[in-house]
């Protein structure tokens, strides 16, 4: 399952790019296909999560806290191609989705007992 996650969260960056990328070049048909695929993945995102948060045996507050940010992160994403699209300004999402995207990482790969690098 957490392999799956994770695929999930690295395929919605890749593809958030390439939705970036698409508009800049003014490719819109390809990139409203991009923003439907991406809402897929959101859903996968968000069903593997909360299946790993199902497996587990005691739910920390850290573990709330990541889904949280995670939540926020794909909210930010749709925000950011939202404003994208309508040429608005988009350097406070920026920066809330930088810091966003160090939290959920920290506590994914870290902090969390779950993690990969913690033994």
């Amino acid at each position: 399952m957490i392999h799956a996650h994770i695929t999930g969260w690295v395929l919605a960056l890749i593809l958030f790019v390439v939705a970036l990328l698409l508009h800049k070049s003014g490719k819109a048909k390809g990139l409203k296909i991009v923003q439907m695929i991406l809402r897929v993945l959101y859903l996968i995102i968000i069903a593997t999560g909360v299946g790993l948060l199902f497996t587990l045996f005691k739910i920390d507050v850290w573990y709330i806290l990541k889904a949280v940010i995670g939540l926020w992160i794909i909210v930010l994403f749709e925000m950011i191609l939202g404003r994208v699209v309508e040429n608005r300004r988009t350097s406070t999402l920026w920066i809330q989705f930088a810091i966003a995207w160090i939290l959920v990482l920290y506590l994914g790969f870290d902090k969390l007992p779950m993690s990969f690098l913690n033994p």
